[in-house]
């Protein structure tokens, strides 16, 4: 039983016997005591004056003196402001509870068990023509931290991503290789499967834009008007009709564009896959939208012959959402084609066979809010269970504040530039303390990789999800401050603590005597430990990565804060000494804890 069940069952002890009124537990109300008074935890009670039939001040003396007497292995003392009773807790639990951190390997975890809910995320979402961007990276980090939340908090968790790799621009890229690429390679290039293509994708439209340019010219000549003639050239052009025309071959199950095309894919699944391992996220299941757009268009069909939708006189069909609020939407084009959404009908008809899902969250931006909407109504009318509850996990844009670490584009910042950087600029700003530790190169090298990676998402990860935020890789790499090194650096610290509490033969018990007398800060610091699982709850309910990344700075900072006014390895007596290293321990573990689940490894030495 934790500190705070124990405090209400006494509390529920003490307004029965006190005024014979059976208190619920809700109806105890307890909050850490703000730090103006003294104590740990506070008791609201208000919810009890009426049956006490006496002011909130005289309820609070009373329980508070019944606490004292009757539960003064927890209680050691009390004061009373207004309607709460504040309460200073006894040493021993405090030590109970250090003891229970570091015995528990996953503290603050819930068990999956196999009547756990499933829950399904879907992040990334990349398209097959270019490599992987900034934004993407905030999707990814974003996503995979969500998981492991999700996960810890008790759900089975299945990571899913849905692949962009059909349609126009995946045909540009092909086009592109075919008439400039002389057939080269991701092997013969020396570049990742990715950024190959993507190069091609620029080419396209490289030369498509000087077509238009000429085109549009020659319109104007004849007479044409300006915004006409661009308009015309831009349809005209025989770069874009011959995309097209590959496309319609594609649809067409045509054997060399087919050939092309999953050629072209594997060569970018290749890259995308180098760029995950060195992002460290993964998925569970992969679909691909050449899969589920004929799948959605089959969907779409059913839902037509029950009337849930509707053709026009052109042969499209649509879904009349205005007794919802929203307005019409298009699902299938005229030609037959689909759409966005209807694809999103196909794969979700997909997942629903594959997994016995009870949740789905999709992690977009939020420039899809409203297909979001749309897509939850649509399914709930297709009869998908989860449909109506389905979770749009909508983030904001993330930019850099200047033009540094652009890509080979000139446009877009690529996510493995950004990685490449970001562990460079650790590693450049750790050479001194490297060269005082007199670190092995692989291992600095090997560190850099960790508080480089940890800085970029700590950084983006801090920001509440649904804000648009600046990225500012100088102020990430700061070992001071709300940063991930920082962070890292004090669970580096600890990790030198106990290294050379071993190198000196100190013993840390696994169970502290709870006799030990400890200070203020430190039974803080033990309470700050035991706000962990409340976090994690918390970023659970609220999809708030943030939250884990508030929690663990605030720990961090407590225990800086601590280590600066106590001494642990030069502490005279020997039981004190135990506690304290124990108390490390447990901040080291904790903080291990909160960053795994932002996907952020911890450094040993730094």
């Amino acid at each position: 039983m934790s500190i705070e069940e124990k405090i209400i069952s006494a509390v529920q002890a003490a307004v029965k016997s006190l005024y014979g009124f059976e208190a619920t537990e809700q109806q105890v109300q307890l909050q850490k005591t703000k730090a103006e008074f003294e104590g740990h935890l506070t008791v609201v009670v208000f919810p009890f004056v009426k049956a006490a039939r006496k002011s909130p001040e005289m309820v609070g003396e009373e329980i508070g003196k019944f606490l004292v007497e009757n539960a003064g292995e927890i209680v050691a003392k009390y004061n009373v402001v207004k309607g709460f009773l504040n309460l200073v807790i006894s040493d021993a639990p405090w030590i109970t509870l250090l003891n229970n951190i570091n015995a528990t390997e996953k503290f603050g975890f819930r068990e999956v068990t196999d009547e756990s809910p499933l829950v399904m995320i879907e992040y990334s979402s990349p398209n097959t023509n270019k490599p992987l961007h900034l934004g993407h990276v905030r999707n990814n980090l974003l996503g995979a931290a969500l998981a492991r939340i999700v996960e810890a908090n008790g759900n089975k968790v299945v990571k899913t991503n849905i692949v962009n790799d059909r349609g126009i621009h995946i045909c540009k890229s092909m086009l592109a290789w075919l008439k400039w690429g002389n057939g080269e390679t991701p092997e013969s290039s020396g570049k990742k499967g990715d950024h190959l293509i993507g190069d091609y994708y620029v080419a396209f439209d490289k030369h498509y834009k000087a077509e238009c340019d000429e085109l549009a010219k020659q319109y104007m000549a004849e007479g044409m008007d300006a915004e006409a003639a661009k308009e015309k050239a831009k349809q005209e052009a025989p770069l874009i009709k011959e995309a097209h025309e590959m496309l319609v071959k594609w649809e067409h199950n045509d054997p060399e564009v087919r050939a092309l095309w999953k050629k072209m894919n594997e060569w970018v699944y290749a890259g995308f896959d180098e760029t995950y391992k060195m992002m460290g996220v993964g998925f569970d299941k992969i679909y691909y939208e050449s899969d589920t757009y004929l799948e959605g268009k089959e969907k779409v069909m059913e839902g037509l012959d029950k009337g849930l939708f509707y053709r026009r006189d052109d042969g499209s069909v649509w879904a009349n959402l205005t007794a919802e609020g929203l307005d019409e939407k298009l699902l299938l084009r005229s030609d037959g084609t689909s759409v966005y959404m209807t694809q999103d009908i196909g794969t979700a008809k997909l997942r629903f066979q594959d997994f016995p899902i009870d949740k789905m969250i999709y992690v977009v931006g939020n420039e899809q809010n409203y297909h979001f909407q749309v897509l939850s109504i649509l399914l709930d009318k297709l009869g998908f269970k989860w449909g109506k509850d389905l979770v749009h996990f909508s983030y904001g844009m993330v930019e850099l504040p200047n033009g540094k670490m652009k890509s080979r584009e000139g446009t877009v910042v690529d996510a493995d530039d950004l990685m490449a950087a970001m562990i460079s600029d650790a590693y450049e700003a750790s050479k001194d303390r490297v060269k005082q530790t007199e670190m092995p190169e692989d291992e600095a090298r090997e560190v850099a990789r960790k508080v480089g990676l940890g800085a970029l998402k700590y950084f983006i990860l801090k920001v509440d999800a649904r804000r648009n935020m600046l990225f500012n890789p100088e102020e990430s790499i700061d070992f001071n401050g709300n940063t991930g090194p920082f962070i890292q650096y004090t669970y580096a610290r600890i990790a030198s603590i106990l290294r050379k509490a071993k190198e000196q033969g100190i013993d840390i018990p696994a169970q502290l005597p709870t006799s030990i007398s400890i200070s203020t800060k430190e039974t803080e610091l033990i309470q700050k430990l035991n706000q962990f699982p409340v976090a994690l709850r918390q970023a659970g309910t609220d999809y708030s990565p943030s939250g884990i990344c508030n929690y663990c700075y605030e720990l961090t900072k407590e225990f800086n804060q601590f280590y600066h006014d106590f001494t642990i390895l030069g502490e005279e007596n020997v039981e004190l000494k135990q506690f304290r290293l124990s108390l490390a321990k447990a901040v080291a573990k904790v903080i291990s804890l909160g960053m795994s689940l932002l996907g952020i490894e911890m450094p040993e030495r730094m």
